[in-house]
């Protein structure tokens, strides 16, 4: 137990780093929008998969203005790659981002910042997730989706979002019945799980 909880902390910890590096939350503030983190880092769960979630909301959702941040954030030498898919025409109606950063360890990072329009349906939607799963989160059930996490094989992808549900909602407790919970339990597209 005292190693994937060991791990968990080292892994906040270097994320913090990272953002703190690359200077993702004040260049985006640069540009005029509102920054907040997502996803397991924000709830102190971040496990073996290593990934940063940020949503960014700008008043004009511009293209242009958007590549101009991550380039900002790009001229790190240890961001090795970034891509990015145009969702604008679609009900996400957003940019997502992705950025490969390489660390000391050569370990990579996944860094995901999604960015939005202000008035996005989804505007403060997964923030509030968060908070609402903090609110649950005794010592057991932290415990409990952290020992997941670290007994999902490295080749298996498996959104955070899942354990959190699995545990919280269905009291699972062991990573055979997490695998059989995740047949009866298929998402599809954006999951909007709220405890």
């Amino acid at each position: 137990m005292e190693n994937f909880l060991s791990l968990a902390e080292q892994n906040q910890q270097a994320a913090w780093k990272i953002i703190k590096e690359l200077d993702i939350e004040n260049i985006w503030r640069n540009t005029g929008a509102e920054i907040n983190l997502v996803g397991s880092l924000k709830m102190g769960l971040l496990m073996k998969h290593l990934d940063i979630d940020f949503h960014v909301y700008s008043e004009q959702l511009s293209i242009s203005e958007s590549f101009k941040a991550i380039l900002k954030i790009s001229k790190n030498p240890k961001v090795k790659s970034f891509w990015f898919k145009n969702l604008l025409n679609t009900d996400e109606n957003c940019l997502e981002w992705h950025l490969i950063y390489r660390d000391e360890s050569s370990r990579d990072w996944q860094i995901d910042i999604i960015h939005m329009s202000l008035n996005s349906k989804y505007h403060g939607y997964f923030e509030n997730v968060a908070d609402r799963i903090n609110g649950f989160l005794t010592d057991d059930i932290r415990q409990t989706i952290l020992r997941l996490k670290y007994e999902t094989p490295d080749d298996l992808k498996i959104a955070g979002i899942e354990y959190y549900r699995a545990v919280i909602s269905d009291c699972i407790k062991s990573y055979e019945d997490f695998i059989n919970w995740r047949r009866k339990n298929v998402s599809y597209g954006i999951d909007l799980w709220c405890p």
